[in-house]
């Protein structure tokens, strides 16, 4: 079984901190910090110097990020707060609900966002996956709050050999490690390769990732009453992330919420 949990190693500025950094609380984000004042890291998007690895201010500026209030259910941003009483779901979550039980985006998923996914997903530029970590646990820290443990959607083995890495995987682990949470990386399997699901209309996507999952025997041992936080990249129409709900909540976890970095605006509006 080809490891979900893959990727390049780390660069020498990584090893180098990992060696010299002593046992004590902090001390690992007191060295990077000094390291990047004296070799600040570029942006990703670009070769201007920041303070902190992330990107230029001008692609900064053109992310739309999603800010509460949001749906529970889908992560759509509301177009206004409705107060105390309001309902904290969208109508289309309220009739049809997803098979997860919440979501949270960290950007509306369009031609701003899409370049910097598809440059990391595609384009084997790993370095956006803490970035995107960064995103989701901010955008997402209720949900992170209340998981027991994170585990990314898996890649078929024939795709995650030809990508060499899974994106998701990449940005689950550093948001587990920061928030001290158990990172199952093989608890979901991909177990039959699917087309790619650009194209195809929500009915397509269903059957697409019909039986595609299932949930390992050592994954069933972590999972057990759990709540999982399941990481994707961009949520569509939900599809990919309700066929891994289903598999998880049939082999014992206690609930599954989605976090992903973007989600597309009308996700909720195409037909199911």
């Amino acid at each position: 079984m080809v490891d979900q949990d893959g990727g390049s190693e780390p660069g020498w500025k990584g090893r180098t901190l990992g060696s010299l950094t002593p046992r004590w609380p902090g001390s690992r984000a007191l060295l990077r910090g000094l390291a990047d004042l004296i070799l600040p890291p570029v942006a990703h998007d670009s070769r201007e110097a920041t303070a902190a690895a992330g990107l230029s201010p001008d692609a900064w500026s053109r992310v739309a990020f999603l800010e509460a209030p949001v749906c529970d259910g889908c992560g759509a941003a509301f177009e206004y707060d409705g107060g105390a009483f309001a309902a904290d779901r969208c109508a289309a979550c309220i009739s049809q609900p997803y098979a997860f039980g919440r979501a949270r985006a960290a950007c509306v998923y369009n031609e701003h966002s899409r370049g910097l996914i598809l440059k990391f997903k595609h384009g084997d530029q790993q370095q956006f996956a803490p970035l995107f970590a960064r995103w989701i646990a901010r955008s997402a820290a209720e949900l992170v709050e209340t998981a027991d443990a994170v585990a990314p959607t898996p890649l078929h083995r024939l795709r995650l050999l030809s990508r060499r890495f899974n994106q998701a995987a990449e940005i689950a682990r550093p948001l587990a490690r920061d928030a001290r949470l158990d990172y199952l990386p093989d608890a979901l399997l991909r177990v039959a390769p699917t087309d790619s699901q650009g194209g195809k209309s929500a009915r397509g996507r269903r059957l697409n990732v019909k039986s595609a999952f299932a949930v390992s025997e050592s994954g069933r041992r972590a999972i057990k009453g759990r709540r999982i936080l399941l990481i994707d990249d961009v949520l569509t129409t939900g599809a990919t992330a309700e066929a891994c709900t289903r598999v998880l909540l049939d082999a014992g976890a206690r609930a599954v919420d989605l976090a992903v970095i973007a989600r597309v605006r009308t996700a909720r509006e195409l037909t199911r």
